[in-house]
């Protein structure tokens, strides 16, 4: 029994349709980002996550997917029976093009040195493939920022990382069926003085202010240095150095939680702000009376800041559907590997049925 492919999503029960049973087969899950490829070969008889062998390959050390997936060895587990690639950018047709690496893969040229039958082999993006992990998240797995009112409905999910991905999952009043979206890249909405600022430079140097642009980890580092700029200040040297030397995002947020620069403070409080004025956004597009899932890799990182009221605050901002939004639940993810367990359980069905990942689940 598949029970991490068909698990009980942080205690809701939620399920989806077409119960596999029993695949007794070895598959590829991947989650490509820009920053890294990370790649499991995992049991799909398991009754838990647990990968047979995990491999991180940092993207900036290969010039295509294809000379990362070739260092992924899996002779010696035995032979693959099916594949799910996610992808951080928009897929068609079994191709995709990553929207932060200038990489294009190609479902068909992923069988070929897999040695797999075209139809074992699906593209899907990344946050759907965050969305279909999030039934078999567990009560460990997700960390409660607003409790709301648990019940069925629609689910909506946000990830931040290099980018911003937007994913839902619909309920039919039976079973869940994630699907992908670009929402992260739709105007970015400024409330006050400082953020039209920032969006009219945005619209200077980019010619569009999206979401992604602030909700990322360029976007932080974007909106701190605006913030140094707009308040005439200057960035202290200890952080001018970190920030230098190191992921300046990171450093960016270490400062803004230690409050050892009071402009990180206000860059990762806005940060906070704004994240929960988009997930407030996508929630009411999609109705998700179930629940808003928040992952990626930033979000835990600020966990202390999104815990206090500006999180929730940007969240609830929505006038007189606010009433409406304090009953959604809201999660923040803490497993980083939920975009690879949700590509693994895609894999794990095309195993199993070998008619798309579970007939009408099929990416």
């Amino acid at each position: 029994m598949v029970t991490w492919c068909i698990g009980r999503g942080a205690g809701t029960g939620v399920r989806y349709p077409d119960r596999v049973d029993e695949p007794n087969h070895l598959v590829l899950g991947a989650d490509v980002g820009g920053t890294s490829a990370r790649f499991a070969i995992v049991s799909a008889a398991a009754e838990v996550w647990a990968p047979v062998h995990l491999e991180v390959v940092p993207t900036g050390l290969v010039d295509r997917f294809e000379d990362a997936l070739a260092s992924v060895s899996h002779a010696q587990f035995g032979a693959l029976e099916a594949a799910c690639i996610a992808l951080a950018g928009p897929v068609r047709g079994g191709h995709a093009r990553l929207t932060n690496l200038p990489w294009h893969v190609d479902a068909a040229t992923v069988a070929r040195q897999l040695s797999l039958p075209g139809d074992r082999v699906h593209l899907i993006n990344d946050v759907e493939a965050i969305a279909w992990a999030v039934p078999t998240l567990s009560e460990n797995d997700v960390h409660t920022l607003h409790p709301g009112q648990l019940g069925g409905g629609n689910l909506a999910l946000l990830a931040v990382g290099t980018g911003l991905g937007e994913a839902g999952l619909i309920w039919d009043g039976y079973a869940y069926h994630p699907f992908a979206g670009e929402g992260g890249h739709a105007d970015f909405a400024p409330r006050d003085e400082v953020e039209w600022g920032f969006a009219h430079e945005l619209l200077t140097r980019w010619g569009h202010a999206s979401w992604e642009r602030i909700l990322s980890g360029r976007g932080l580092v974007d909106l701190y240095r605006y913030l140094v700029r707009h308040r005439k200040a200057v960035i202290p040297p200890f952080l001018a150095e970190r920030m230098r030397v190191d992921d300046p995002a990171a450093a960016v947020a270490e400062a803004g939680l230690a409050r050892s620069c009071e402009l990180a403070v206000e860059a990762i409080q806005r940060f906070a702000w704004l994240l929960g004025a988009e997930g407030g956004n996508l929630a009411l597009k999609l109705l998700a009376r179930g629940g808003v899932y928040v992952g990626g890799g930033i979000p835990p990182k600020l966990l202390p800041r999104l815990d206090d009221s500006s999180f929730l605050a940007g969240f609830l901002a929505k006038g007189r559907m606010r009433p409406l939004l304090e009953t959604f639940p809201v999660q923040l993810i803490l497993d980083e590997a939920a975009g690879l367990r949700g590509a693994a359980v895609v894999a794990s069905r095309l195993a199993a049925r070998g008619e798309g990942a579970g007939g009408r689940h099929r990416p």
